[in-house]
């Protein structure tokens, strides 16, 4: 019968809920595959540091997500997932080392995954049922010769459970429980926002998962299916009291601050901003300090979503030599992420559609003021007789409306069929897969730009009644004067009118053709002289074709949605690569003094892209081990990443970026009128300049079809040590460095480099307004789209310690602890400026918190009666504000509360009792001490609710039950 098996040995010698898999090899272990390699070997260490999480290590995490077990590990930046909300892309995925998700391949059972969605190519976690994994191995000291040049920072592996036999049953119960008491809540309460009151239970989450499978045909073959439902409640920013403002940064405290996009309105004159008084259209000086919109509390702090997903595999061994197998998965994921009310963005009223003075809804004050603002423009003109117009500019949130939800649905479909097996010394592995992946999305309660300047635009009817001049003159019979003159007068029938949903679709589609033969040359006396093991080799090809489509209504397109930043463009393109892999492992010595095992590995792989580009991946490897308990472990690697499709073809449209300031906006600004000429600001605006209160300007983006492949350079040396039974040490050095990286110049990199060396090509990038901002009107820019600029590296050591110790009577203890210290996280974004280096820092550019120290230690006593209790003390240490840098192109002044983010711990409780042979009750407390999250001033995607809720635990203690029943 078909005997083959995969790296199940070094799951078991994971010392049950250790999450550093270290395995040692034995003599009589069955040779098996280890990720990073296509030959099977009893030697269960690759030459790259390989994290395994066991299936028991996964329930004591007492996490129900992919996303959430890897991104505990510390060698994983967090990145998309459930707590993102502004700029969502509905997906979760993986990030290892902080290069990027896109340079992260994930496998199912060695296979790679498709596209996520059209809008983020990198692998959609969500489709991955929890219930249904084995085991996970993450190897990040890169792939890109065994697998693909995307496996740059790494691989993860999901192993799914494919010969189980019976009925699970599983079950849980997830809610958040949080005491309030943050520094912070007087702040808010002083301010006048409402706080919220301690949570027993909230931000629910209930899971069930049905497993089945059984062997047939007199065990020559097996089927497994599981049924998953995940069910996950919605959770504000309004439900915590350190969100329940959009802090800005005063000193060493903060102030309520918010957006200048505001509630009754800011309206620019050119005598200065005003807002709404009373219901009798009164008008009074803005005052940014009290009148910026607080848009914190309508953004989803944990998105809602309802997700499905069904996965069958099955195989059926024809006889010793031919084992035919399926994996087949469907997921359907519908999420909704909300953010604060859509309006007018500072919706542009001159020209055309200057503010008319017939226009029957303003009071005498607002005509007052229009006539004062007319009287100080550059051409005074009146605005005191039919026929007078005004030049203005609104912004002013649609709060009658309630928040912009964007409604976001992936569903996917993935088959792998094939054919492996063993003759003789030779295993052979053929197989075809597709995978589909259907995007649509439904954008609502955001406002049409063309609609808000018709239903501005109100003249009187015959009857003396307040009406648009297009359903006067017939043009939009629908359109309802939308008064914002007057505290208290919107009519519901015209937010209707102006709200104004968009809609998108599409889909990412992958096919892929491989096979591969692996041998041992044992028998055939390929051997040398000083080894026992003759040498291994495998060679395969794969024919893989990816290919993305996004298509867009007319709202999307025509940028014609308020709240968008700007348009958003269909795109489509495919590209087709064909690879040729080969691998040899050779056995130098072996049972020798002082080389107990020394082996010597390479890896090759020539990719010829549809696109153009062909491309030669290489890489190699050594392991040796002086004496049995001792191993050293290095490899090298040369990867050349070609673009992917997202890259290549998404459309260039505008966005948003995060930006501290505007170094030439307000009366005192910090750069000089001369170094803000650079940047297009005239004499007359500088010094009257109004900023961003909420720190979002105007960028261009998008994809590149000249592009070129990317380079990389990764090496890691390690050693392994096994100096008692029972007990396994590791420490893993790496340096990934990678060249022509496909990224773009950071907009506020562009703005600082134009303002102080007044260099063309980063001023031609830069586009003010009329008014001199960034971020006002939609001409202001500042373009960053792809293209082949950046030098990014990481380098770092990794620890990890496995022990475990038999207490006779009183069961076992099991103690595991991994660690990363990073030494180096370079990036040179703006040519011939050298890099700067975010290790231990966060901001605009360095991104998410990145401490210089991480470490996750556990420890587990499985107790002779069927209990096991598991303590988890997760550790991020501290990091600086990018600002605080000595480095010219991340200094810059910060305010103290902003500074810095001290270091964290969180403890983890977890629980399990085995009721009866077939029933096991857990029960798991993550964030036992209900801390929480550090508290500062942070801008999307990754930053939310005044904290980084990807990094860290944002909402308090989580609190899992769980039900698990086997027949």
């Amino acid at each position: 019968m078909f005997q083959r098996k995969r790296i199940n040995v070094a799951v078991l010698l994971a010392l049950g809920s250790a999450l550093s898999g270290v395995a040692m090899a034995q003599e009589s272990l069955q040779r098996v595959e280890v990720t990073g390699s296509r030959i099977r070997t009893i030697d269960t260490e690759s030459t790259s540091p390989i994290i395994v999480l066991s299936a028991e290590s996964i329930r004591a995490d007492g996490i129900r997500t992919a996303e959430g077990l890897l991104n505990n590990l510390p060698q994983v930046m967090a990145d998309f997932g459930g707590s993102v909300s502004n700029g969502a892309s509905g997906t979760a995925t993986v990030n290892l080392r902080n290069l990027g998700s896109s340079r992260t391949l994930v496998l199912i059972n060695g296979r790679r995954m498709p596209a996520g969605s059209p809008r983020n190519v990198a692998a959609d976690l969500n489709q991955i049922p929890v219930s249904m994994i084995q085991r996970v191995e993450v190897l990040t000291g890169g792939a890109s010769a065994v697998y693909g040049a995307d496996a740059v920072a790494g691989v993860v592996n999901f192993i799914l459970k494919d010969n189980f036999q019976g009925v699970e049953v599983d079950g849980s119960y997830q809610f958040f429980n949080h005491q309030q008491g943050n520094s912070v809540a007087s702040i808010v309460e002083a301010r006048g926002f409402a706080l919220p009151g301690n949570k027993s239970a909230d931000g629910k989450v209930r899971e069930f998962n049905l497993t089945m499978g059984g062997n047939f045909a007199d065990n020559k073959g097996n089927a497994t299916i599981n049924f998953t439902r995940n069910q996950t409640d919605a959770l504000l920013q309004s439900e915590r009291d350190f969100s329940s403002c959009a802090l800005n940064p005063a000193g060493a405290t903060f102030t309520c601050g918010g957006s200048s996009t505001s509630y009754p309105g800011r309206f620019f004159l050119n005598t200065g901003s005003r807002t709404v008084a009373d219901a009798n259209g009164t008008t009074r000086p803005f005052k940014a300090a009290t009148d910026v919109f607080n848009f914190g509390p309508t953004n989803y702090f944990q998105r809602p979503s309802t997700r499905y997903s069904v996965t069958a595999s099955a195989h059926f061994d024809i006889n010793d030599k031919v084992r035919v197998y399926t994996l087949n998965s469907f997921h359907d994921d519908n999420t909704v992420a909300q953010i604060a009310p859509s309006g007018l963005f500072g919706t542009d009223f001159s020209g055309v559609n200057s503010i008319k003075f017939e226009n029957p809804l303003l009071s005498a004050d607002w005509k007052a003021q229009l006539h004062a603002s007319n009287q100080e423009a550059d051409t005074p003109t009146t605005f005191n007789k039919p026929g007078d117009t005004a030049d203005l500019q609104i912004a002013r949130r649609n709060v009658e409306g309630g928040g912009r939800q964007d409604h976001i649905r992936h569903t996917s479909y993935r088959t792998v069929t094939g054919v492996k097996g063993d003759i003789g010394a030779w295993s052979y592995d053929a197989f075809a897969q597709i995978g589909k992946v259907i995007y649509q999305e439904t954008y609502k309660n955001d406002f049409s730009t063309v609609r808000i300047q018709r239903a501005m635009d109100v003249v009187a009817d015959k009857d003396g009644k307040p009406v648009c001049r297009s359903f006067a003159s017939g043009v939009d019979p629908n359109c309802v004067p939308y008064n914002i003159w007057s505290l208290g007068k919107v009519d519901p029938a015209a937010v209707k009118y102006l709200a104004t949903p968009g809609f998108q679709k599409g889909y990412t589609e992958q096919q892929v053709l491989g096979a591969s033969l692996a041998g041992d040359l044992t028998e055939y006396g390929i051997k040398l002289p000083t080894a026992k093991s003759g040498v291994g080799v495998a060679f395969g090809l794969e024919r893989r074709t990816e290919r993305l489509q996004l298509e867009t209504d007319a709202a999307f397109t025509s940028g014609d949605l308020a709240g968008q930043g700007g348009p958003t463009i269909g795109t489509e393109g495919e590209y087709s690569v064909t690879d040729i892999f080969g691998e040899v492992r050779v056995p130098v010595f072996e049972r020798m003094p002082l080389a107990y095992a020394l082996n010597l590995n390479a890896t090759y792989r020539h990719s010829n892209y549809s696109t153009g580009p062909k491309t030669n991946t290489w890489g190699s490897g050594l392991d040796w081990s002086p004496i049995k308990e001792v191993k050293v472990r290095g490899s090298y690697q040369v990867a050349v990443r070609a673009p992917n499709v997202v890259e290549l073809f998404s459309s260039q449209a505008g966005g948003l970026f995060n930006m501290e300031s505007d170094p030439c906006a307000g009366d005192k600004p910090t750069a000089t009128a001369a170094q803000c000429a650079n940047t297009g600001v005239t004499a007359a605006q500088y010094g009257k300049i109004v900023d961003s209160t909420a720190g979002q300007y105007n960028g261009l983006f998008g994809g590149n079809p000249l592009l070129e492949p990317e380079t990389s350079n990764s090496m890691t040396f390690g050693v392994i040590l096994n100096p008692i039974k029972d007990m396994t040490f590791s420490v893993d050095y790496f340096d990934i460095q990678i060249e022509k990286a496909i990224g773009s110049l950071p907009p506020d990199g562009s703005v600082n480099e134009c303002l102080n060396t007044g260099n063309p090509a980063y001023c031609k990038l830069i586009t003010r307004d009329s008014k001199g901002t960034l971020w006002l009107l939609p001409q202001a820019q500042v373009i960053s789209t792809n293209i082949n600029v950046a030098k990014i590296g990481t380098k770092g050591v990794d620890f990890g310690l496995d022990y475990g110790m038999r207490m006779g009577d009183m069961g076992k203890l099991d103690f595991s602890v991994m660690g990363t210290y990073l030494l180096e996280a370079k990036a040179e974004t703006q040519p011939g400026k050298g890099a700067f280096d975010c290790a231990g820092y966060f901001g605009t550019t360095c991104g998410n918190p990145a401490p210089t120290w991480r470490h996750k230690l556990r420890g587990t006593w499985t107790a002779p009666f069927g209990l096991s209790t598991t303590l988890t003390w997760r550790y991020f240490g501290n990091a600086k504000n990018q600002l605080t840098s000595d480095d010219p192109q991340l200094h810059g002044d910060v305010a103290e509360s902003q500074s810095n983010i001290k270091a964290v711990s969180y403890l983890d409780l977890a629980m399990g009792y085995k009721l009866t042979k077939n029933i096991t009750l857990s029960a798991s407390i993550n964030n036992l001490l209900d801390k929480d999250p550090p508290v500062l001033n942070t801008g999307a995607p990754f930053g939310n609710g005044n904290t980084y809720p990807v990094v860290y635990d944002a909402l308090g203690r989580r609190v899992t039950l769980g039900f698990n029943a086997k027949f």
